[in-house]
């Protein structure tokens, strides 16, 4: 049914008077009654900003934060419901409450407000055994509105301010607004709901504050409860991630200074009880947290709380469990940076930036996929991809628009590995669901963005700089490109000044080789014969361009390790180059004392990239690497989550930028396909286990669209040997490839070895 039809006879409506939009920052609120017989009845809606509907005082959903994140003026979904359990024979009434959310509240890193709208307003059709030409109500002027409620401020990041005492008051007849519905889309992912839930635990800080610890930072709200209040009490709750160097709570980590126009990310409750029992949390706002400080009248002894993790509803998929706490710390670390990021589409950080960054998406996707069934996130992201797609091919590196992009958002919409995105996450996603409708829907993009690379290429910024290079204009160095990102060692800005001038070829070409010959196999996929033969063509010259390029006598030469990972895991050298430059690779890891020195797009890659070589000692030693720069250096610092940078917490105790990214989180997709060997394609299944005796044993699971694969091994003292388990599902054929034996085939069932 088209949304057209749906709300054919339903007008926009807003609560709001039209007088001060500037100060609007409170709640909105609807109602309207309306008379039921018999029959099934569905309501459709839909509003710019946040909705929460109850009928004769009911939830008909418990769904948060709908209906979510999108580019509204191109696109924006409505909500399907059925309501009939929570009607009765006569008059019923509808009560709306509408909160700022993404469209008109602060936003991201630059705390814009009305990046979308002024307005906060509501659609929606009541409607009775599906007969759409006569609703039993709809949206219109008759309705009632109030300005005047409870909640004094709702904000995504601000946080919230309410009043238990206040009344509804001032009621008035709704606004009618003139929007058109041309932008209108069912919602087909999954909706945001409530998770897991964590008690707090009160602790004095060394300066006095009373601080809640939750003990696990996670994106989501706390609920409290007070019992007896007088009324008039105040509470203030503020919410952040960490402690710091002394023990002091503090947010400072997360805020983003004097570029946000609305006074940082404040992550607060402010809430004024009303006699008696008072139970709270808020409407329409999100934290990024594990910590909430408390002030105010009520002794912190008195408040019941607990802090509740929200996300996308995704199932999990995944488990691994092995001899060594450590490593299954940054495995559910890994996952919980994962839901904390997962809030209706993928996000870069739950706190400051709260963006969804395409370089973050297509560095995580494989391993999203394997942790998480989130297709649905995913593909809800890639249709504000597709609209951020300027035209002439170049991608916009925030998907939805989370503020006024301006030239420096024009220059680095050119990025690659960003910008590869297109490519890059369709692609994997198709790699575990098979189901070519996700190419075909991605298919117009991933063109635009490969021929834009071409019109890139062969530009060069200095004069016959790589004239020995036969293949020189299929070499990227024009543009800008956020390059390896957060790699230690590295200085960011010297980075950035340098590809101002010299550009960065190397990774720019790297992806231009890749993403064009991902994007000539989905051209074969889809029968698309002309353009597998362009892009394969332009592939195979990209690639000879980038071996010129880098290799110097057949090595590659350089003291960063991302360079030796992207073209092995990108498959740009010969055979004998490959060698070579994975030999290079583990001796320079080794030099580095088993210390990474990888940032963001090669890291994923590297544990990878040395076990298929061989070097299966290096990456367990990597792996295990206690020190800076390490995986395990967080969790020894007490890491619940991934951080953003490999020392967010630094070894004096100072805190800085978030604790809660995932992408350095790709790891636990090697704890799954090399560690226990799972390797899932929807068309051919690999088990290849790459066991160490320094794990003790490692066992998990894969819950694939075909069904769950078990891969279990543990190590036997006494023989010097390891003993497998492996379970594989009703339908499914696997190819088994142990160490030092020949391959074997695996039908369904249980399987001792």
């Amino acid at each position: 049914m088209e949304a057209a039809k749906i709300f054919e006879k339903a007008k926009w409506i807003s609560p709001e008077t039209v007088t001060e939009p500037d100060k609007r920052k409170g709640a909105g609120y609807l109602r309207a009654t309306f008379s039921y017989k018999e029959g099934e009845v569905r309501i459709f809606a839909t509003t710019h900003g946040l909705y929460e509907i109850l009928i004769n005082g009911r939830s008909i959903t418990d769904a948060r934060l709908t209906p979510g994140c999108d580019e509204y003026d191109k696109r924006l979904q409505y909500q399907e419901y059925e309501i009939t359990e929570v009607l009765k024979s006569g008059e019923n009434e509808i009560f709306v409450t509408l909160g700022d959310g993404w469209y008109r509240g602060c936003n991201g890193i630059d705390g814009i407000r009305n990046l979308y709208g002024e307005d906060i307003s509501f659609l929606c059709s009541v409607i009775g055994d599906g007969d759409f030409e006569n609703p039993i109500l709809a949206t219109d002027a008759g309705w009632d509105a109030c300005e005047n409620g409870p909640i004094k401020l709702t904000d995504l990041e601000l946080g919230e301010n309410y009043d238990a005492n206040a009344p509804f008051e001032k009621w008035h007849k709704a606004r009618e607004m003139s929007f058109d519905k041309e932008n209108l889309v069912a919602q087909s992912e999954p909706f945001v709901t409530e998770h897991e839930v964590f008690e707090g635990r009160l602790i004095t800080t060394p300066n006095g504050e009373n601080v809640f610890d939750f003990g696990q930072n996670l994106a989501g709200y706390t609920s409290f409860v007070v019992e007896n209040a007088k009324g008039g009490e105040k509470i203030c709750l503020i919410h952040g991630e960490t402690l710091d160097e002394n023990g002091n709570f503090t947010i400072s980590n997360f805020q983003p200074g004097d570029r946000n126009k609305s006074g940082g990310i404040k992550q607060e409750i402010n809430y004024i009880c009303k006699p008696g029992r008072n139970e709270f949390k808020p409407h329409f706002s999100m934290f990024g947290f594990r910590y909430a400080k408390v002030t105010g009248d009520i002794l912190p002894s008195d408040i019941q709380i607990k802090s509740i993790a929200v996300y996308s509803d995704m199932k999990e998929t995944a488990g691994f469990e092995c001899g060594v706490d450590e490593v299954n710390q940054l495995f559910r670390n890994s996952v919980w940076s994962m839901k904390s990021n997962f809030c209706d589409i993928p996000t870069d950080c739950p706190t400051r930036e709260r963006a969804g960054w395409t370089g973050d998406a297509a560095v995580f996707v494989r391993t999203g996929a394997y942790l998480m069934d989130c297709r649905g996130v995913y593909e809800k992201w890639l249709a504000n991809v597709r609209i951020g797609q300027h035209p002439d091919g170049k991608m916009a590196y925030i998907c939805p628009k989370n503020s006024n992009p301006g030239k420096i958002a024009e220059m680095f919409s050119a990025s690659v590995g960003w910008g590869d995105a297109a490519v890059l996450v369709p692609w994997n996603l198709y790699r575990i669901y098979g189901d070519e409708q996700i190419l075909k829907d991605n298919y117009e993009m991933m063109k635009k963005w490969v021929d834009f690379l071409g019109r890139r290429a062969g530009k060069s910024k200095l004069k016959n700089r790589f004239r020995k290079n036969p293949y020189r204009k299929y070499i990227i160095d024009t543009g800008m490109d956020y390059g390896e990102w957060c790699e230690p060692g590295a200085d960011v800005m010297k980075t950035m000044m340098s590809a101002f001038k010299d550009g960065q070829p190397e990774v720019a070409t790297a992806y231009y080789a890749y993403s064009s010959r991902i994007l000539a196999k989905i051209s074969e996929i889809l029968g698309n014969g002309a353009d597998a033969d362009k892009y394969k063509e332009i592939s195979e010259k990209a690639t000879e361009a980038y071996r010129y390029l880098v290799l110097k006598d057949g090595h590659i030469r350089s003291d960063r390790q991302c360079e030796y990972v992207r073209p092995l895991a990108f498959c740009l050298l010969p055979e004998k180059e490959a060698v070579e430059a994975a030999n290079d690779l583990n001796e320079l890891v080794v030099k580095n004392d088993y210390h990474l020195n990888t940032g963001f797009l090669s890291t994923p890659f590297l544990c990878s990239v040395l076990t298929d070589y061989g070097y299966v000692d290096t990456a367990y030693r990597l792996l295990l690497q206690k020190s800076y720069p390490s995986w395990l250096y967080a969790v020894e610092k007490g890491a619940t989550t991934i951080w953003e940078t490999w020392d967010g917490v630094r070894e004096d105790g100072t805190v800085h930028d978030s604790l809660n990214h995932y992408s350095y989180g790709a790891v636990s997709g090697w704890l799954l396909s090399g560690v226990l060997g799972i390797r899932y394609d929807f068309d051919k299944v690999l088990i290849k286990p790459l066991p160490d005796e320094r794990l003790k044993f490692a066992k998990g699971y894969y819950d694939s669209p075909k069904g769950r694969i078990v891969s279990e091994w543990k190590y036997i003292e006494s023989s010097n040997s390891f003993a497998y388990r492996f379970e594989i599902p009703e339908g499914m054929e696997a190819e088994l490839e142990l160490p030092g034996e020949e391959k074997r085939i695996l039908t369904s069932g249980s399987y001792e070895i």
